[in-house]
């Protein structure tokens, strides 16, 4: 079963970064789109960003867009999303996915969702004064 494991949350105030990290021990992160999800507190999970198995398309939330970053970096086998500006709204546990995407440049289209296949367990950001 192919695993992933998120890194680098943490608890940080409004306006301020986290990078968190996305990586695989034991299949290719290269073959696969990989999304970025995060879930709040009595909300419903949402994907914010998602990033082209190439990374030739980046997609993002409008909550997030202008904010936040989705890089790869395929030699080191890792998925980067780089956060800036934080709000407490961005509270969350966020989690990353991979998938084979049938159409990557829409990857955050819900009607895409059921192809992310393998998940992480999450790593909590906490956005507070």
């Amino acid at each position: 079963q192919k695993q992933l494991v998120e890194s680098g949350g943490g608890l940080v105030q409004p306006g301020e970064s986290l990078r968190l990290s996305c990586a695989a021990s034991e299949f290719r992160l290269d073959w696969y789109t990989i999304g970025w999800f995060r879930q709040a507190p009595g909300k419903e999970r949402e994907g914010i960003s998602c990033i082209s198995s190439s990374g030739r398309y980046t997609n993002y939330a409008d909550s997030v867009k202008g904010r936040f970053n989705i890089s790869r970096d395929n030699a080191k086998n890792t998925v980067t999303l780089q956060m800036n500006t934080l709000k407490p709204e961005d509270t969350a546990v966020y989690y990353c996915t991979a998938g084979i995407i049938t159409l990557q440049e829409f990857c955050l289209d819900e009607g895409f969702r059921n192809e992310y296949t393998a998940w992480g367990q999450g790593t909590q950001v906490t956005v507070s004064s």
